[in-house]
C-alpha cells in the first residue's frame, strides 16, 4: 500500500541523529465540509497502519522516548501525502503539545517539508487535542503564537472533552475550535447538550473563532447544529476516513 519512507524527520540535527522509529505508519484523510459553500474546507490527516490498522495500533507504540520524533514525522507524512493526492483544501494536522520542545526550532521540519513539496504554509491547520492533559499551558500558548507568526492556522481539537475546556480557551484563542463528538452525539434530542453547544458557539462568535462540529453521524445532528449557525462539519454522515486517498463527498444529502 505505502512505499517505505525514512522514519527519521528532516530538520534539526537532533532529529536527524535519531534512529528510525520501530514501527511504520501512513495517513488517512477525512474531509471537513463547508455546507454554506458546498465544498471541502479541509482534510484532517489521521494516523493509520500500513496494513490498514487503526490509529490506536500506532498510537499505543508511541512512548516518551519516541513521542517527539513521531510528532515530527506525522507532520511530514501528512504534507507529503497531501501533495501526492493534489489536495486543494486546507490540510489539518494533529500535533502533540507535550512533544514540542522549542517551537521555533521544532517547526523547521514542517517548513522544510512544505517547501520541498510546494505546499503553502497558509493552508496548514495545526490541531492540539483538548483530550490530552496539557502539562504547561504557557508553553502551549507560545507554540500557538509561533505557529501564527509562521502563517499557520491554529485549532483546538476535541473541545469539551474534559481536561482543560474553557480554561484552555482563556489562555489563548485559536482560529478554530472543533467541538468534541461526545457533545454532538444525539444533540437533537438532548436539551442540556444543546444549551452547552449554543454557549460555545456564541462565545466563539464573540471571539471571532470558527467552529467545526466533528463526529456528525445523523441528519438530525446536522440540522440542529445548522440551526445554531454552524457551517463546518466533519463526520461519517459525509465521509469516512480513507487511507492514502481523499474520499468523495456526497453533497446531495443537503438537498433533502
Amino acid at each position: 500500500m505505502s512505499e517505505k519512507i525514512d522514519s527519521r524527520p528532516a530538520g534539526c540535527v537532533d532529529c536527524k541523529s535519531m534512529p528510525p522509529l520501530p514501527f511504520e505508519f501512513t495517513m488517512a484523510f477525512q474531509p471537513i465540509i463547508d455546507i454554506s459553500k458546498r465544498e471541502v474546507f479541509a482534510h484532517e490527516a489521521l494516523v493509520r497502519g500500513i496494513n490498514g490498522e487503526g490509529a490506536y495500533a500506532i498510537l499505543s507504540q508511541v512512548t516518551e522516548a519516541n513521542r517527539y520524533q513521531f510528532d515530527q514525522l506525522c507532520r511530514i507524512r501528512a504534507i507529503e501525502w497531501a501533495t501526492r493526492l493534489q489536495m486543494q483544501s486546507y490540510l489539518s494536522i494533529n500535533f502533540l503539545p507535550n512533544a514540542v520542545y522549542r517551537p521555533a526550532a521544532c517547526i523547521r521540519s514542517t517548513l522544510e517539508a512544505a517547501r520541498k513539496n510546494n505546499f503553502p504554509c497558509e493552508r496548514i491547520i495545526f490541531e492540539v487535542t483538548e483530550s490530552e492533559p496539557i502539562r504547561d499551558p504557557d508553553h502551549l500558548a507560545n507554540i500557538f503564537s509561533e505557529y501564527r507568526n509562521r502563517g499557520f492556522i491554529t485549532a483546538i481539537d476535541d473541545f469539551g472533552a474534559g481536561h482543560a475546556g474553557l480554561n484552555l480557551l482563556a489562555e489563548f484563542q485559536p482560529h478554530i475550535i472543533k467541538l468534541d463528538m461526545d457533545l454532538i452525539r444525539n444533540l437533537d434530542s438532548n436539551r442540556v447538550r444543546q444549551s452547552i453547544v449554543k454557549g460555545v458557539v456564541s462565545t466563539a462568535l464573540e471571539l471571532d473563532i470558527t467552529i467545526i462540529a466533528e463526529g456528525v453521524e445523523t441528519r438530525a445532528e446536522l440540522d440542529t447544529l445548522r440551526a445554531m449557525g454552524v457551517n463546518l462539519f466533519q463526520g461519517y454522515l459525509f465521509a469516512k476516513p480513507a487511507v492514502e486517498h481523499l474520499p468523495p463527498v456526497d453533497f446531495g444529502l443537503l438537498d433533502d
